[in-house]
């Protein structure tokens, strides 16, 4: 019996209707992910399930190590097909783990496989995915046009080149695909050597001297200017919390001069650096019509050893318990009294502070555009049943929840896009069982054009699209 039925996770008849009616069938607009625009501009083919499915994806390699599974078989040297093998002993013992669902539906929806994954089914899986890998089926613009992709927003560093960018617009894809501008490493005043690595590749990319404050703030203005000129529309900023500490350019500059020379930021000097840059990238992103995306309350890196050894982005973060609310607010309102708040959209990591962010957002809408300021989707630990749920929650009694801006992918995988599918499903769900309950009307059209919208239509319209 197949576990991924057509009405899985649709636990109402008004949820199925939802579901199937409204929101199966809406394009994907995956305004916010990690894809490499590499693998886009040259068309990646895949050649197996380890480059598809295992390669880069820290969430299994996470529940592997859990599972007893050494590392030779997560970042490791060992073969892709015993990597594979590893991975299908481990999805067992991940029973009520979002990561068997998520597998599952992976499996069925790219290879219209059935079976339960696990040690016994391994070889057929394999086999039976193979023969399409060999058809040559898995090219990355057949992925996107398969899925209805009609936008990808890739996470780009400022210092990086736009030319994957630069050749995709030559290409005539069906799918937009464009760049995020993502500054975290121009704040980096606190680790000398690796800023000062980092403006030197600013000043190569850039083509502008950054030898003082002005030439380097020049310079990350000129790329975020090129962003824009390749189709870029949002920034990106994974932070702990919001940065506001009082801070004019001079003193932003002496900062600067000193983190060259190889002194490191205080605690204090790092958050009035980072609050004035964030502050100038906010105004940059006002006056184009940009969207601003902060991701807060992520705790990284929390294995020394491990980082050393594999670096960042292997499986090592988890939530953090951070103050969130006054840094906030404080941010928020210093663009806002400038007349510069861009659009924005708040990620928060840590459940607790579901309130705190719902409520947040409505201090700073200002009619302009409705859902100005957006309660984003459920994020890394929280992209699950449950805490999508808890997000949907706190924003529906807080705020607006019609003009949610919905689900991203947050993957490196072309395998992710089927968390639009599960978004959808939960999303569907809960106004169904609403709808059952007497709580919302149950009138098909009323909650099935809310339903089109957070699916597809209030993103492009907030990113303008």
């Amino acid at each position: 019996m197949s576990f991924i039925t057509d009405d899985f996770l649709l636990q109402t008849e008004a949820a199925r209707r939802l579901y199937h009616t409204y929101a199966k069938d809406e394009p994907i607009f995956d305004y916010h992910c990690h894809l490499p625009p590499e693998d886009v501009a040259r068309n990646r083919r895949f050649l197996n399930l380890f480059d598809i499915w295992l390669e880069g994806d820290h969430y299994k390699w996470r529940a592997m190590r859990t599972n007893g599974v050494p590392e030779q078989y997560c970042t490791g040297d060992a073969k892709p097909y015993d990597k594979f093998m590893a991975f299908c002993r481990t999805v067992p013992a991940a029973l009520r783990n979002p990561l068997y669902h998520w597998s599952h539906l992976e499996l069925k929806r790219y290879f219209d496989i059935d079976l339960l994954i696990h040690e016994d089914n391994a070889q057929a899986i394999w086999d039976r995915a193979q023969a399409q890998f060999d058809e040559g089926d898995f090219e990355a613009h057949k992925i996107l046009d398969r899925f209805k992709v009609a936008l990808v927003g890739t996470t780009d560093d400022p210092a990086d080149p736009l030319v994957h960018h630069e050749a995709i617009q030559l290409l005539g894809i069906g799918t937009r695909v464009i760049p995020t501008f993502r500054p975290d490493k121009a704040m980096q005043v606190d680790d000398p050597a690796s800023f000062l690595t980092w403006c030197t590749r600013l000043a190569e990319t850039s083509g502008q001297p950054i030898g003082t404050f002005p030439a380097f703030m020049s310079a990350l203005r000129q790329r975020h200017d090129a962003f824009h000129a390749v189709g870029g529309r949002a920034s990106d900023h994974g932070l702990e919390r919001c940065y506001f500490a009082k801070c004019d350019e001079e003193t932003a500059g002496r900062i600067y001069a000193r983190a060259l020379s190889g002194t490191a930021a205080s605690p204090e000097e790092k958050e009035q650096f980072a609050f004035y840059l964030m502050r100038e990238v906010g105004q940059w992103n006002a006056e184009k019509g940009w969207v601003m995306q902060l991701h807060l309350g992520c705790m990284r890196n929390n294995n020394t050893r491990k980082f050393a050894n594999l670096g960042p982005d292997t499986g090592f973060d988890s939530i953090g318990d951070f103050a969130q609310a006054r840094k906030c607010q404080q941010f928020l309102d210093s663009l806002e009294v400038a007349k510069a708040l861009p659009k924005t959209i708040i990620y928060n990591l840590n459940p607790a502070d579901n309130y705190l962010f719902a409520t947040m957002i409505g201090n700073f809408q200002d009619g302009s555009l409705a859902g100005k300021i957006q309660f984003g989707s459920g994020w890394w630990f929280l992209d699950q049943k449950e805490a999508m749920e808890w997000q949907m929650n706190a924003l529906s009694n807080n705020g607006l929840l019609s003009h949610f801006v919905g689900m991203l992918t947050d993957s490196r995988s072309f395998m992710s896009y089927c968390r639009h599918e599960y978004f959808r499903r939960v999303l569907c769900n809960l106004l169904g069982d609403d709808m059952e309950q007497g709580l919302l009307p149950n009138d098909d059209e009323l909650v099935g054009d809310m339903v089109k919208r957070i699916c597809y239509g209030n993103a492009k319209v907030f990113f303008e699209m």
